[in-house]
C-alpha cells in the first residue's frame, strides 16, 4: 500500500487518517477526500498524519489549501503530526506551516468538544 485516506472519527470529530506517502502523485487524493468531507459542513476536521511515512511540498500545499477552506467555512481544523514522525513533521516545521495548519502531537492534545463547540 503506497497511499490510503480513510474517513474516520477522532475525538468526536470528522477525520481523515492518511497512510503511506503524500507526494505529487497522491496529494490530489488527499485534497479530494478533504473536499468531499468538508462539503458535509462538519463542525471540525482532524487530519491524522500519524501513519503517514512521507510528506513533500505538494502534500504541504494540500494541507494549506485545506486549512484555508476550513478557516473560510468556520470549521475547526487540527492536524495530528507526531514529533517522532520526522519524515512528516520536519517538512511541516521547515515550511513553518504551524502558522497556517494547527498541528498537534496526538489525539490527546485535541481540545474537547462541548455541544458541537470546541473548548480548550
Amino acid at each position: 500500500m503506497l497511499f490510503d485516506v480513510e474517513r474516520t472519527t477522532i475525538a468526536g470529530r470528522a477525520a481523515l487518517t492518511v497512510r503511506g506517502e503524500v507526494d505529487t502523485a497522491t496529494s490530489t487524493q488527499l485534497a479530494t477526500a478533504a473536499e468531499a468531507l468538508l462539503d458535509t459542513s462538519p463542525a471540525g476536521l482532524v487530519i491524522d498524519l500519524s501513519p503517514t511515512r512521507f510528506l513533500d511540498s505538494s502534500g504541504a500545499r494540500a494541507l494549506v489549501a485545506i486549512a484555508r477552506r476550513c478557516t473560510a467555512g468556520g470549521i475547526d481544523l487540527h492536524v495530528i503530526a507526531p514529533r517522532t514522525n520526522r519524515p512528516v513533521r520536519l517538512p511541516l516545521e521547515l515550511l513553518q506551516l504551524e502558522r497556517v495548519v494547527p498541528l498537534v502531537n496526538s489525539a490527546g492534545e485535541l481540545p474537547s468538544v462541548n455541544a458541537g463547540r470546541e473548548t480548550p
